[in-house]
């Protein structure tokens, strides 16, 4: 019969400490702790004796306690990521490139969804803070006031001291896909305004309707309609599509909000008969990984998500360690991706 520990745990191994690691080798307890911290401290320590302190520790099955070290260097090492919602098409990839630059970095984050309830977020803010972030990054959420640690808003507009708006060139990217589609033909052009609880809607419509206007591009009431609610697939864009339709208004066609409203849009005109893009051609914005999978495939207007991820990583670690200092925005130039949902209109 196996005999047991003091906590009625049968054959359980007591966990490795620094000292049953110094004690092996034979070396002090600061010494080990340089080495298996890699600390400026450990330069001095000849590569023989690295090795066999790694290798005891591996032998040992040591792992650190990291929050007495983070007491300890009165650290975390830890960044909050704020999101309007987990798993969607838009948010997903730029976590994707913010997560891969925070792990080279041996930084940890803490992700919470806000679901753009304000109370939500005040709250989470407080409990990530209170949990000793050393930094905050937030995607698709409009900040109201200062946070008390560098801060970076991936798709943030609102200018608020001491947070880093990244954000797409609207007025590039309205270019890009209004002249593509006055290119093809096209002066019968139905708009998709974003809804209000997303970050980009006000800048993104700004852009359009001024780049619209340069172009001497008409945008006909009736061939307008604004997205509601924070839906993050297809059924985002389908009902307001069918709501153009509905208004029996001729257009050829139309400039989704995003590739989601985009693709929901495309149901909805094969529903009533139309074939995309003989019958209306259609341009999506983001660029996200199933607009060129879908049929037909999506033009759209490409942000590089995982890169403003991996550029808001950067840029808080930058700012906690003072290699940055604090500015404002970061502009991202977007880029037009053209595909098989738009073409020439047929009269």
């Amino acid at each position: 019969m196996k005999p047991q520990t003091k906590d009625g745990a049968r054959g359980k191994k007591a966990a490795a400490t620094l000292k049953s690691v110094a004690e092996r080798v034979g070396l002090t307890a600061s010494t080990v702790s340089a080495v298996l911290n890699n600390s400026s401290a450990s330069l001095s320590v000849p590569d023989r004796t690295k090795n066999r302190i790694l290798a005891a520790a591996r032998d040992l099955n040591y792992r650190p306690n990291f929050f007495a070290r983070s007491l300890r260097v009165k650290r975390t090492y830890t960044i909050g990521v704020l999101l309007a919602e987990i798993g969607d098409a838009y948010g997903s990839v730029v976590v994707s490139g913010m997560e891969r630059y925070l792990r080279e970095q041996n930084f940890f984050f803490l992700t919470v969804v806000h679901r753009h309830d304000k109370k939500l977020l005040s709250t989470y803010s407080t409990m990530l803070l209170e949990r000793g972030v050393e930094g905050f990054i937030t995607v698709d959420t409009s900040l109201t006031e200062q946070l008390t640690v560098p801060t970076i808003a991936v798709a943030g507009h609102r200018r608020i001291k001491g947070v880093t708006n990244i954000v797409l060139d609207h007025r590039r990217a309205a270019s890009l896909a209004l002249k593509h589609l006055a290119d093809l033909g096209h002066k019968q052009i139905a708009f998709m305004k974003g809804s209000t609880v997303s970050a980009d809607s006000d800048d993104r419509w700004n852009a359009i309707c001024e780049v619209a206007a340069e172009m001497g591009i008409s945008m006909r009431p009736e061939l307008i309609v604004q997205l509601e609610g924070d839906d993050p697939t297809p059924d985002l864009g389908y009902p307001f599509a069918k709501q153009l339709l509905a208004r029996k208004q001729p257009f050829t066609a139309l400039f989704a909000y995003n590739d989601i409203s985009a693709i929901g849009s495309i149901r909805a005109f094969a529903e009533a008969g139309l074939c995309v893009p003989d019958d209306v051609s259609v341009v999506g914005f983001d660029d996200i990984q199933n607009s060129a999978y879908i049929s037909p495939p999506l033009t759209t207007v490409r942000q590089p998500m995982r890169k403003m991820g991996a550029i808001a990583a950067r840029t808080v670690l930058d700012q906690i360690e003072g290699r940055m200092k604090y500015v404002p925005e970061i502009t991202i130039e977007p880029e037009l991706v053209v595909r098989k949902s738009t073409t020439r209109p047929s009269s």
